[in-house]
């Protein structure tokens, strides 16, 4: 009866599912019409695709978390291998120079006073000496220490992941609640439907009464 189980039916590039929109209620329901089981099945349809459109709604959430704190700390991985360059740079250079350069080169050479979180309003200030290496959390109480390179490389793989993860996700959920649209408009119909089907039922049989009554 219901073309909403169909093995062909029409699907995202996900694999969700598109729900037909019945245009001919009677001809959807067939010559023995059973509304009821229409509407059952209608409602677990929906139902299902509210569950999906409730998961990717927090699927979305944490990724847009994610992605500014993968952004943040692509930006200070990026800072001090800019200021490790910086160094090198000046370091190759020193030997032309004068003596006031040397001030600079001190202080280039000097810790870099920052602040990190330690909380959503609390921060604390620290010093970092000159580094090759950083340390990053992978998830799952997993952190590993990286080489700034490889650090900048995995941080831009990670971002460019979650970002693309985002696209789909808002693309999907565009999709189920346009499903869950269609979906609401069908259940109008077929209940309608069935509303006019018993009304004129009731009517017939009025009339067929009437009928008897008058020939008696």
């Amino acid at each position: 009866m219901s073309k909403l189980a169909s093995e062909h039916q029409e699907r995202n590039p996900r694999g969700i599912p598109k729900a037909p929109f019945i245009a001919d209620v009677a001809e959807f329901l067939g010559p023995d019409p059973n509304p009821e089981n229409a509407l059952k099945e209608f409602q677990a349809a929906l139902a299902k695709y509210r569950y999906m459109d409730h998961n990717l709604t927090q699927r979305r959430r944490g990724l847009e978390d994610k992605i500014p704190d993968i952004k943040k700390t692509l930006a200070m991985v990026e800072f001090l291998q800019e200021r490790r360059e910086g160094k090198g740079a000046s370091g190759d250079d020193a030997e032309g120079s004068d003596d006031d350069d040397l001030e600079d080169d001190e202080d280039s050479n000097k810790p870099l006073t920052t602040t990190f979180e330690l909380n959503d309003t609390l921060y604390a200030e620290a010093q970092l000496e000159d580094t090759d290496t950083v340390h990053l959390w992978l998830g799952a109480n997993v952190m590993l220490s990286y080489k700034l390179p490889a650090a900048i490389a995995l941080l831009r793989s990670k971002l460019d992941s979650a970002q693309s993860s985002l696209a789909t996700v808002i693309e999907d959920l565009e999709f189920l609640r346009e499903q869950i649209t269609v979906m609401e408009v069908n259940t109008a119909r077929v209940y309608n439907w069935d509303v006019k089907r018993r009304r004129e039922l009731r009517e017939k049989e009025a009339k067929a009464g009437k009928a008897e009554a008058k020939a008696s």
